[in-house]
């Protein structure tokens, strides 16, 4: 724990969340690539496109069949079968098409007796038939670079023989500054939600020296929770000032209007406080930012669903201040269930949450907002 300071930890001014927001953008840059074996791709960023070759390299049956040109069934139907000059040949599937063939044909869809072919329906060219580059083209890629790998992603690409892919994967360190419950549930959150998100987490004991922290070469990002505040033992924005560039203390947001971010070098510094409801909501509109930022990702904050929902009662805010609201959804409605601090009942019992804008004064009942999902 920090020894207390004689120095009073205090914010001049309280930074929009829009500008914060734009000078993440701005300042910090993407970590650089490397190359992972595709089993250990799950969920990171792509910075190469993901391309595999053409697959397959010729005109493929999808079924057990008949192999047959389908022109030669224009018109047959079950009163009016279409004669057929020849047997098609039989295929099986996954075998390549024989010249003169674009369909197959289902085997009962065919008569053959006493030496007659009949087709007793029409088939349409390509029916039965994967074509040539079908499941993967050598000019389409499987995903672009700065889209996240999904499980079915990986999956994909494994059955078209990619081994490895080219992504952006930052390191993070959490740390959080006192081993107390709740920092220690906030820093397990974060950790878990920068793994899921693409990063690749390193959670710290609590209580290691913050200086020592800014000073390793370990991390591309790092998230330190605790000491924001005006408290005797609140000392961390001023190691940060002192240790690397300190470009903001104070954010126009509630909760976790004392968070600050600072650069040690090129690497982002992000001070959270030291309760879950502030360490949570800094995360959620400023923390996922930069860690896509690292990753190169394409959409920021764009990665979980939104739900549009009704407000099912009025939701009163400050000018000035965006403010995230957390709401339990009823029916068609979100209802909202704390503002400013968020008790611990309230983010358990919630659905999801809600971002009021600065310029707002709030919505009236009946109004829809976008609902997002917690972490």
């Amino acid at each position: 724990m920090a020894a207390p300071s004689d120095t009073i930890q205090t914010i001049a001014r309280l930074t929009p969340l829009a500008d914060v927001q734009a000078m993440v953008d701005l300042d910090v840059k993407p970590v650089t690539p490397r190359t992972v074996e595709l089993s250990k791709a799950f969920g990171r960023t792509l910075a190469v496109d993901a391309m595999a070759r053409t697959r397959p390299n010729v005109a493929i049956a999808m079924r057990d069949g008949w192999a047959l040109d389908a022109d030669t069934t224009l018109g047959a139907g079950g009163y009016t079968p279409a004669l057929l000059l020849e047997t098609p040949q039989r295929i099986e599937v996954g075998q390549p098409m024989p010249p003169g063939t674009d369909s197959v044909a289902p085997f009962d869809a065919i008569k053959v007796s006493k030496g007659r072919v009949e087709a007793l329906l029409t088939i349409d060219p390509g029916d039965g038939v994967l074509a040539a580059g079908g499941d993967c083209d050598v000019a389409i890629p499987m995903r672009r670079a700065g889209e996240p790998l999904s499980l079915t992603d990986v999956a994909a690409c494994e059955a078209a023989g990619i081994a490895r892919v080219t992504v952006r994967e930052p390191r993070v360190r959490v740390l959080p500054l006192r081993g107390s419950g709740i920092v220690n549930a906030a820093a397990r959150l974060l950790a878990a939600d920068i793994e899921r998100r693409g990063g690749a987490a390193r959670l710290d004991d609590a209580g290691r020296d913050l200086g020592a922290v800014l000073a390793a070469e370990s991390a591309d990002f790092i998230i330190v929770i605790g000491g924001t505040g005006t408290g005797r033992n609140d000392n961390s924005v001023q190691v940060l000032a002192r240790e690397t560039r300190l470009a903001v203390h104070g954010v126009a947001m509630t909760p976790g209007e004392t968070a600050a971010i600072g650069f040690a070098g090129p690497r982002p510094v992000l001070v959270l406080p030291g309760r879950l409801d502030a360490a949570l909501s800094v995360w959620l509109t400023i923390g996922r930012r930069i860690l896509d930022r690292l990753a190169a990702a394409h959409r920021h904050g764009d990665r979980d669903p939104v739900e549009t929902l009704m407000l099912s009662r009025k939701v009163a805010s400050t000018v000035g201040l965006a403010e995230i609201v957390p709401v339990r959804r009823a029916g068609e409605q979100a209802e909202p269930l704390a503002m400013k601090y968020l008790p611990l009942s309230s983010l358990a019992r919630s659905d999801g949450w809600i971002l009021v804008p600065a310029d707002s004064e709030g919505y009236s009942e009946g109004t829809p907002v976008a609902v997002k999902p917690w972490p």
